[in-house]
Parts: C-alpha cells; sequence; structure tokens
C-alpha cells in the first residue's frame, strides 16, 4: 500500500501540475464510492496539497472576484447556490491503491472518484484515483491525532517522540511490529520496515525496546542545549535515522516509487529494493497477518510454527544481462490449456488436472480418470485374471438363450390375446 514517500511524491506532484491553475464548478464524486460528498463550488479556486506521514491534505481556496464588490443580490443569490467563500480542507488517506491523476477530461481514468475541474478549454480534472476503493477523505478534516509526526517532514519531532515514549506498551511487541504503529512511526509500512530493518540486520521479531533503549540521549555535555537540532548521521545511521533516510531515498528515486499498479516507471523501485519481495528472502506473518520480509535468524519473539508466505517467489535468469528478474510461482492459470485435462471430481463438479509433459502426453490427455465412487471395482478388474476363450464363449451363449426366451414369452403373451378375442366373439360379449 502507499506510504510516506508515496503521499509525499502525490503532493508534490499535485502543486507542480496544478500551482496556478484555476479551478472552478463543483466538486464531483462518483456514484460507487461510499465516501461522503463534498460541498464546495466556486467560479474560481485553487489547489495546493501538503502530506504528513500516510495522509495527505488537499485545500481548495476561493479566489475573490476581480472589478467592483458584489452587490447584496449577487451575495444572496451566492448564498443560495451555496458558492464556497472560505478555504476547505480535505483529509486523503489512500488505503491500497489511492492516488491522484491530472488528465484532461476526455482521457478521464475509469476509477476517479473524486474530480476537480480546470476553467478553461480544453477542461482537465485532478482526480483520486482509487480501483480497489479503500482510500478515504475527510471534508474539513485535520490530521489524526493519535498520528505521529512523519518520519520525512518532522525527524526531529519524530526521533524524540519513539525515545521518551518506550515505556509504552507498544514497544513490548516485536520491532517489526512496533514499526507497522503509526503513533510513533508514521509514514513507515511494510516495505519501509523491511528495508530498514535488512540494512541494519536487525532480527524483525526482536523486542522493540531492547532494540531501541541504546538510542536515547547520553547526558549532556556542558554547553550543549536541548534545542540543538538533531541531524540523521549519513555514516552508520542507527534505526530512527534510517527510518528518515530510507524514505528520502524513496523520494529521491523519482517516479511514483511504490506503485501496486505496475506502471512503466516501477521498475526503478524494484531495482532499488534490498529485501522486499527479493528472491531467496524468509518471510513470516507477524501478530496483524502481514508478512514480515528478512534474511537470517528471525529473533527470540518469531512466532512458534509461523508458516511462510505461500506465494513464494522463483528466479528467471534474463538472457541479455546477468541481473534476475522475479517472477511468481507458475499456477494453473499460467499453465497453457493444452497441458490441462479435464477430470470429474466427487459430485458433479468438474477439476483440472495437470498432466505433465512427457513422450506419451497425447495417450495419457486421452486416458480416463475413474470416478471415486467406481474405485473399488475398477480395482478389483485389475487384480482378477483375464477370462479365458472358453468363459466368453459360455457368456455369450447365456445371453443369445435369455433372448430367445423372452422372445417365446412375448409370441406366447400375444396369441393368448388372441385366442381371447375368439372366445369373446363367439360368446357373444
Amino acid at each position: 500500500m502507499p506510504e510516506g514517500p508515496e503521499l509525499f511524491l502525490n503532493s508534490r506532484y499535485i502543486n507542480e501540475e496544478c500551482g496556478g491553475l484555476i479551478f472552478s464548478g463543483k466538486v464531483e464524486k462518483s456514484e460507487v464510492s461510499k465516501n461522503p460528498e463534498v460541498p464546495f463550488e466556486s467560479d474560481r479556486y485553487l489547489i495546493s496539497a501538503v502530506s504528513r506521514g500516510k495522509e495527505l491534505k488537499l485545500t481548495l481556496t476561493p479566489l475573490k472576484q476581480e472589478g467592483p464588490a458584489p452587490s447584496k443580490r449577487r451575495i444572496s443569490a451566492a448564498r443560495g447556490k451555496q458558492v464556497a467563500q472560505e478555504p476547505m480542507d480535505i483529509i486523503f488517506r489512500f488505503g491500497m491503491s489511492g492516488n491522484f491523476k491530472f488528465v484532461p477530461v476526455s482521457e478521464m481514468p475509469k476509477h476517479a472518484h473524486l474530480r476537480f475541474y480546470t476553467r478553461g478549454s480544453p477542461p482537465r480534472a485532478l482526480c483520486f484515483v482509487d480501483f480497489r476503493r479503500f482510500g478515504r477523505w475527510e471534508v474539513s478534516g485535520s490530521w489524526q491525532v493519535d498520528r505521529g509526526p512523519c518520519v520525512i517532514l518532522e525527524y526531529e519531532k519524530f526521533r524524540e517522540n519513539v525515545l521518551r515514549n518506550l515505556s509504552d506498551k507498544a514497544f513490548d511487541k516485536p520491532i517489526c511490529e512496533a514499526l507497522l504503529n503509526q503513533k510513533f512511526f508514521n509514514g513507515v509500512g511494510n516495505y519501509l520496515r523491511a528495508e530498514i530493518l535488512y540494512r541494519l540486520k536487525i532480527p524483525p521479531f526482536e523486542k522493540a525496546r531492547t532494540v531501541l533503549e541504546d538510542l536515547k540521549p547520553q547526558e549532556q555535555a556542558p554547553g550543549l542545549t536541548s534545542r540543538k537540532k538533531v541531524k540523521p548521521k549519513q555514516e552508520n545511521p542507527d534505526l530512527l535515522e534510517l527510518c528518515h533516510l530510507v524514505p528520502m531515498e524513496v523520494v529521491n528515486l523519482g517516479g511514483k516509487g511504490y506503485d501496486p499498479v505496475r506502471t512503466s516507471d516501477y521498475t526503478m523501485f524494484q531495482e532499488w529494493t534490498q529485501c522486499y519481495f527479493v528472491p531467496g528472502m524468509q518471510t513470516l506473518r507477524d501478530a496483524n497477518g502481514r508478512t514480515v520480509w528478512f534474511q537470517g535468524s528471525p529473533g527470540s519473539m518469531a512466532p512458534k510454527g509461523g508458516k511462510p508466505r505461500k506465494r513464494q517467489l522463483k528466479v528467471k535468469p534474463d538472457p541479455d544481462t546477468s541481473s534476475s528478474k522475479v517472477t511468481k510461482l507458475e499456477t494453473v492459470a499460467s499453465i497453457p490449456q493444452k497441458d490441462v485435462v479435464e477430470t470429474r471430481k466427487s459430485g458433479r463438479k468438474k477439476g483440472k488436472r495437470i498432466v505433465p509433459q512427457t513422450e506419451d502426453h497425447t495417450m495419457l490427455k486421452e486416458a480416463k480418470v475413474p470416478n471415486t465412487r467406481t474405485r473399488s471395482k475398477v480395482s478389483a478388474l485389475q487384480q482378477s485374471p483375464a477370462p479365458d476363450n472358453t468363459v466368453a464363449e459360455s457368456q455369450k451363449r447365456r445371453t443369445s438363450t435369455r433372448k430367445t426366451r423372452g422372445k417365446k414369452r412375448c409370441d406366447l403373451a400375444s396369441e393368448g390375446g388372441r385366442g381371447a378375442q375368439k372366445v369373446g366373439m363367439i360368446i357373444g360379449f
């Protein structure tokens, strides 16, 4: 899902594309979206954006009308139309796949659930696109109170907030779970925690307090004040410093960062990752069911009997380069249809059985799989010896005699019926 770097990149994208452009009219919401309507309408307004961790704030600022001051009639008419006169803030949380796009109206994306239109020709629209519809927006909202300082834009406050609250019960959990707690690590998500812990070789299931308590500030030397700014180190940074530096690396990559839609510029992000979704890495699920990517020992608090991620990866070497690409294991859907044989499972539902490529592949295709109900009969037939010629001939004789007996009975019945008719005619019935 989009994390701190992706929200920051979206805010920068909006300011670059929409800065100085005049928007006009109502804010439209799609019919399928369950988010609230945005009661904003203005003839001329501007749009700006800023991010904070995993939240983005969009500000709609109406422009004052040029020329003479509006009359009382115009003011009353404007109030009747509910035209916005004050700025409005909309807080967005992107969910699993939310992002913003600025496109011509004729090229409107399919899943554009909130749309802001420009003034002039040709008209364009700033759209909040979310094909999974997990994203949310809050009208006239503000930053969530239970979210801590942003790891990207508020590093000093972020570091102080973590070290001051190490006694909190959130740090009784493994470090991999504590890193997803937005109360202290606002902006860190699944791929960021994997990359941060991997670079420091920290087992993901070590106790969070044990990992972080060594980072508490020592007694200050004389002459230093508590107001002195703390800047992240560039050489041998600690865990809290990497919580700032690693997201900034994603921001400086260009493109959109982590993109679940897998656009063309997603390759830069794939080449940047060292642990997340990289072949050869180990996986476990944390207490929240999220997959943790790591290498080496999982740590003392690792779940007992923890199962790795079901969807495993394998490497397919690229013939043109020495690098390797990550591909998913082939499933039934990815195997050509010619290699799938239709069979019948228990009941009336049809299943599919994968047949390996062999020399007798065509023969295996034509072979029928016996029904589960007749397995005992089939096994009995396979174990019994083949019948001799004499036995076969005797069976043929029995069937022929049965047929002849049946014909004779039919003839006798028909003759009896005719005789009864004749007797009835004689008697006078």
